[in-house]
Order: structure tokens, then C-alpha cells, then sequence
């Protein structure tokens, strides 16, 4: 399993000590604000043991990500495969979630630039696609930050949120290893 780091932050695997703060961050109404609701416990200790688990089989996956000068966790980001049908599946995914002090800082972007170029590096990958709800405007400036590009043609319906629900719609940003490659 890798270990990514950047100036600032700490890409790894998961301890047990991860498990609380997560399960805070994952029931802040702010954090989960684009997502159908905030995580019980039992999810999101669910979460982490998948996702630890993911890291150990790919050797890439959502790593736990800290502050380097503090040690603190302030949630994850990484790569991950989704496992809903879509018409741009099978695909890996860069992603993220931060606790709500961890705002403002950068800290998503220079964790997601470090997780592309592990995907385009070791991991040997083709491409790989970022999404979320329509109304999540700061992860789409993320995406964008990265050099990740949007063609509305590919927005979709995430199949599982129920039609007409309020978080229903999804953007597609998608990034090629030419288009990383090619970046000044």
C-alpha cells in the first residue's frame, strides 16, 4: 500500500484512531451537505473497514489524510472505483472529503493533484473521472483546479438517488493521462 505525501499533508493508510474524528466528520450537516444525509457510526466505521481493505487489494484507494506538521486527520482523498452502472463505468474516481476547520486551505486540491499523479503514475491509468451533485460548487472548483474538464453531454442521474431528488443530477469531470501529461 502506498503512502503519498505533499508539502503539507500525509496520504495514508487508516488507524484505528481515524475512526472517531471520521464518524464527526461524516455527521456535520455542512460536510455531508451534498450527500442524501449525514453517516451513522456504524456507516462510517463501515466506510473506513472498506476502504482500508480497498487500499490493501489496489494498492490505491481513499487514503486517511493528515496534516504533516500536526498529525492531524482532516479526512481523506484518493482514488476509488464506483460501483453503480453509468455510462461512463467502469472508471476510478478521484475523491474527497474534509472536515469543516480543513475548508479554505488548499488542502483538497494539493491531495488531489497527489492522488492523480499516482494514478497516472504507478497505477498506470488511462483516465479518471471526478462527480458530484450539481450544487456542489466547491468540489467542482476543485475539479476544475486540477485540470479536469466538463462536458455537460456527460452529466447523468446517479442511479442511486431516487428521480426526483434533490441531489439527483450529477456533473461528470473527466481528466486523460495525455491531458495530465500535458499540463504546464
Amino acid at each position: 500500500m502506498s503512502e503519498l505525501t505533499t508539502d503539507r499533508l500525509l496520504l495514508r493508510q487508516w488507524k484505528d484512531s481515524d475512526y472517531e474524528p471520521f464518524a464527526a466528520l461524516n455527521a456535520d450537516p455542512a460536510v455531508m451537505e451534498h450527500f442524501p444525509a449525514p453517516m451513522t457510526r456504524e456507516a462510517s466505521d463501515g466506510l473506513i473497514d472498506r476502504v482500508r481493505a480497498d487500499l490493501d487489494r489496489r494498492g490505491f484507494g481513499l487514503w486517511a489524510l493528515e496534516v504533516r506538521e500536526t498529525g492531524e486527520f482532516i479526512g481523506f482523498t484518493g482514488l476509488s472505483v464506483p460501483s453503480f452502472d453509468a455510462h461512463f463505468t467502469p472508471a476510478v474516481e478521484v475523491g474527497w472529503r474534509l472536515s469543516k476547520g480543513a475548508w479554505g486551505n488548499g488542502y483538497a486540491t494539493e491531495a488531489a493533484l497527489a492522488s492523480l499523479a499516482y494514478g497516472f503514475g504507478p497505477a498506470g491509468l488511462d483516465e479518471i473521472v471526478s462527480f458530484t451533485a450539481t450544487t456542489n460548487l466547491p468540489s467542482q472548483r476543485v475539479m476544475q483546479r486540477i485540470g479536469m474538464t466538463h462536458d455537460e453531454a456527460d452529466d447523468f442521474d446517479h442511479p442511486r438517488l431516487e428521480p426526483g431528488h434533490r441531489l439527483e443530477r450529477h456533473v461528470l469531470y473527466r481528466i486523460t493521462r495525455e491531458q495530465w501529461e500535458s499540463r504546464s
